[in-house]
């Protein structure tokens, strides 16, 4: 099987403030969506900046075989969610925006009220397949893009910019903090008995903080001495798949030029020991990926996505 996650950027139908603004515009996006979409052939793939649920149906149709749609009910000021596209029937287990006790809200500008809850809602849902049951969460963290009152994206000053980039990390930071506290009601401190992953848009690399928060004690990352040496915090870890998969594949945006890798998949103990590939793009071909830069509009109607999706193929 194949597990997946994949920015849909911006899924629309037309007509509104932030979809394509023609029928052709949207087709176009749609049958490349779904090219890449048939060509990845996914069990179950977590999706984000869904914002019109008609439009996954939309897409969805344009898929070979039966799938089944599972949406959060929290999405953001834009309408934009996250959920999963899937071959078996998903069960939703969580669907939740708020932060956990006895985790603050945070400052989230220079005069609002502080933020008490993620920007949009975390889904989990479980599906059973070829003899194994699977745990999934999607999510779809604050985005690195900073928006200035008036929704300018470009600051005043130096000030204001540093300002509002640390209200983003602070919100980023904070929704990491709810995202772990939702694989931990997944795993129950039995993940080298559990299949369980965490996937979906981090808006961060491998390395920055807020993505090492959901990663659980140190040590035993792929790649590090401590990764063939089992102890006891392997019931509560996730592993990132992201040093599994080839270096030149291993981004999944490029901005301003430069290949980042901000989407990600981890799993628990249980469930890297059936890993045997991962990749971004597609598996038989390179997916051409775009430069974007601070001024999402650009893309308005823009066939596809802006991100790569990411995978990891899985024999139970």
């Amino acid at each position: 099987m194949l597990l997946g996650t994949w920015n849909l950027e911006n899924l629309y139908r037309p007509g509104g403030a932030f979809g394509p603004r023609t029928e052709v515009a949207y087709k176009a996006k749609l049958t490349a969506l779904a090219s890449v979409i048939t060509e990845l052939d996914p069990t179950l793939l977590g999706v984000q900046e869904v914002g019109d649920p008609d439009a996954l149906e939309d897409l969805a149709g344009m898929l070979d075989g039966d799938w089944h749609i599972a949406l959060s009910e929290h999405p953001d000021g834009r309408g934009i969610r996250v959920g999963f596209l899937s071959r078996p029937t998903p069960r939703a287990i969580i669907d939740t925006n708020v932060f956990p006790a006895p985790l603050r809200p945070v400052q989230g500008d220079d005069d609002g009220e502080p933020v008490p809850r993620t920007g949009r809602g975390f889904l989990a849902t479980e599906i059973s397949t070829q003899g194994m049951t699977l745990s999934v969460a999607v999510c779809h963290l604050k985005s690195k893009l900073l928006t200035y009152p008036g929704g300018r994206f470009s600051p005043r000053d130096e000030g204001e910019r540093a300002r509002y980039g640390a209200y983003a990390l602070y919100r980023r930071a904070a929704e990491a903090a709810t995202l772990r506290a939702v694989a931990d009601g997944l795993l129950e401190g039995k993940g080298k008995e559990r299949s369980v992953a965490v996937l979906g848009d981090l808006n961060d690399e491998v390395a920055a903080a807020t993505t090492q928060i959901l990663q659980g004690p140190p040590g035993s990352e792929i790649g590090t001495p401590g990764f063939e040496r089992p102890d006891k915090g392997d019931a509560t870890r996730l592993w990132n798949i992201a040093p599994l998969i080839p270096e030149e594949q291993r981004f999944s945006r490029v901005h301003s030029g430069r290949p980042e890798l901000i989407d990600h998949i981890l799993v628990s103990r249980l469930l890297l020991d059936h890993v045997t590939g991962a990749g971004t793009g597609t598996p038989a071909r390179e997916t051409p990926l775009p430069s974007v830069d601070e001024d999402p509009g650009k893309r308005r109607d823009a066939a596809g996505s802006d991100h790569a999706p990411v995978w990891a193929r899985i024999e139970p």
